[in-house]
C-alpha cells in the first residue's frame, strides 16, 4: 500500500512538473511573439515617428487580439479543470467591476503623492484650470490625433495587461500558485523590455554603458511594477484595474526624486513622498480585498491550495 502512494505521488509530481513546464514555455512564447510583432515592420525610422507607432498598433493589435488563443489551447492541451469562463479568467467579467475601476487606481495615485504634490506645485494652472481642460473635448482630440500619447496611454497598457497579466497569469497559477506566480509573470514583462536596447545601439543613442545601465534599470522597474499589477490581478480578478495602473504609472514616469531635493519646498514634498508610501502599504490589502470584487476571483480557481491573497 505504501509502495502504490508513493508511486501515485510520484506521477502527481511528474504531472504538476510537466504542467509547469508547459505554462512557462507558453508565456515565453507569448512573450516573444508579442515582442517579436515590433519588428515584422522594416523601417530606419525611430519608434517615435508616427508611421512606426502606427504599424506597430496594427500588428500588436493583432497578437494581443490573438493572445486569449494561447490560453484557451493550454487549457485544452493539459486538461486544467476551470469553473469559470475563459473571458472572466483573463479578467473580463461584471462582477464588481466600478470597485476595480477606482480602488487600484486610487491606491496607485496614494503611492504617487509626492510626484502628485510636486507636479501640482509647479504647475501654472490652478486646480479650476485643470478641471477645464480635462472637460475641454479640444483637449481629448488633440491627446487621440498624437501616436505617442495614444501609444504610452492606452495601446500599451492595454495589450501589454492583457498579454502579460491577463493571459500569463492563468497558465502560471495552477503550477505554481498565486503567490509565486506574482513574481515569475514580471520576469517574462520585464525581459521583453529588452527590446529597447536594440533600438538604441542601432541609432547610438548613447553610450554602451550608458544603455547597459538603462536596460537593467528599465528590467528591474517594470519588474517591480509587473508583480504590483500582478497582485492587483489577482486579488481583484479584472483586468481594467491593472490597465488604468499602468496607464497612470505611464504618464507620471519614474518619480524624479533627484529634482524633489533641488525644489524649494521640498521638506513638504519629501514629506509626501514618505506619507505616500506608508499609506500605499497601509491601504495595500485593505482596498484589494476580494470580497469588494467577488470571492474567490476566477483566477483563484485555477490553484489546488487556497491561498491567503484570494480570500482576504
Amino acid at each position: 500500500m505504501a509502495e502504490e502512494e508513493g508511486i501515485v505521488t510520484e506521477q502527481m509530481e511528474e504531472a504538476s512538473g510537466g504542467l509547469c513546464w508547459l505554462s512557462v514555455l507558453s508565456c515565453l512564447l507569448l512573450a516573444c511573439c508579442y515582442v517579436g510583432s515590433l519588428y515584422v515592420w522594416r523601417s530606419d525610422l525611430p519608434r517615435d515617428h508616427p508611421a512606426v507607432i502606427k504599424r506597430r498598433f496594427t500588428s500588436v493589435l493583432v497578437v494581443s487580439g490573438l493572445s486569449p488563443l494561447f490560453v484557451w489551447a493550454w487549457r485544452e492541451f493539459t486538461a486544467v479543470k476551470t469553473v469559470s469562463p475563459l473571458l472572466a479568467l483573463l479578467g473580463i467579467r461584471l462582477e464588481g467591476f466600478i470597485p476595480a475601476i477606482v480602488l487600484p487606481l486610487l491606491l496607485t495615485m496614494v503611492l504617487f503623492l509626492g510626484p502628485l504634490m510636486q507636479l501640482s506645485m509647479d504647475s501654472p494652472w490652478s486646480f479650476t484650470d485643470g478641471v477645464r481642460v480635462v472637460l475641454d473635448p479640444c483637449f481629448w482630440t488633440l491627446c487621440l490625433s498624437d501616436m505617442r500619447w495614444l501609444r504610452n496611454q492606452v495601446v500599451a497598457p492595454l495589450t501589454e495587461e492583457l498579454v502579460f497579466r491577463a493571459c500569463m497569469l492563468p497558465m502560471l497559477v495552477p503550477c505554481a500558485g498565486p503567490s509565486t506566480a506574482i513574481f515569475t509573470c514580471p520576469l517574462f514583462f520585464g525581459v521583453a523590455h529588452f527590446h529597447h536596447v536594440i533600438e538604441l545601439l542601432r541609432f547610438r543613442q548613447g553610450t554602451l554603458s550608458g544603455i547597459f545601465f538603462s536596460a537593467v534599470f528599465q528590467f528591474s522597474y517594470t519588474a517591480v511594477f509587473g508583480a504590483y499589477t500582478a497582485f492587483i490581478f489577482i486579488r481583484t480578478g479584472h483586468l481594467i484595474g491593472p490597465v488604468l495602473c499602468h496607464s497612470f504609472c505611464n504618464y507620471m514616469g519614474f518619480p524624479a526624486i533627484s529634482t524633489a531635493l533641488e525644489h524649494p519646498q521640498r521638506l513638504a514634498i519629501l514629506s509626501s513622498y514618505l506619507m505616500g508610501v506608508l499609506l500605499f502599504f497601509m491601504l495595500l490589502f485593505p482596498l484589494t480585498n476580494p470580497s469588494y470584487y467577488g470571492v474567490p476571483t476566477p483566477v483563484c480557481t485555477l490553484t489546488s491550495s487556497p491561498s491567503s491573497l484570494c480570500f482576504s
